[in-house]
């Protein structure tokens, strides 16, 4: 699937429409894992069960597929621009508020100490790679695991399963990037 296509739609969409996956999910009455699925290109969803999530934003099949990203020629961003794309303890505050149609995410992400991704580990296509800016980062990537410190980076296959997380009683932050964009 490319970046244009369902999944990177669908994505565009929620977030135009100041959607959560876990709200539209709730709103469409599907699992909250369904949406994540098809943004990531995971699932590919039948023409009934895409109508059905976008009946929730809500927004109609022609003009769902008639979407042309939004060519932005803007090239910088002030701080209070980032978008808020995390939820909890973890935030990811992305640069752009739509990466339809682009092949890269950049990222600055917080993790307060404790914070973690998850006990099931992350897998998805592209590739991404980090570099620490302060506190201690926890980073597992397959069976290897590295704590991490101011400078310190990584950059690996998404494929391959990882977990991040916050060791110490500081927060940690992280500039990071992946392609395709998968939050």
């Amino acid at each position: 699937m490319t970046n244009d296509g369902v999944g990177a739609r669908l994505r565009y969409v929620r977030l135009r429409h100041g959607l959560s996956q876990r709200a539209l999910a709730k709103k469409a009455g599907v699992v909250n894992s369904t949406i994540s699925l098809i943004e990531s290109g995971k699932a590919n969803p039948s023409v009934g069960a895409l109508k059905r999530i976008l009946d929730a934003v809500p927004i109609g099949l022609a003009e769902f597929f008639s979407l042309t990203p939004d060519r932005s020629e803007k090239a910088f961003y002030a701080s209070e621009e980032l978008v808020e794309i995390g939820k909890g303890r973890i935030s990811y505050r992305q640069v752009g508020d739509a990466l339809f149609g682009r092949a890269l995410q950049l990222l600055k992400e917080r993790y307060e100490p404790g914070a973690d991704t998850g006990r099931i580990p992350l897998a998805h296509d592209g590739e991404e790679g980090g570099i620490v800016l302060s506190g201690r980062l926890e980073v597992t990537v397959d069976d290897e695991r590295r704590i991490l410190g101011p400078g310190d980076a990584y950059y690996f296959s998404s494929r391959r399963p990882h977990r991040f997380r916050c060791i110490g009683p500081l927060p940690c932050e992280v500039v990071s990037a992946c392609t395709p964009p998968s939050f």
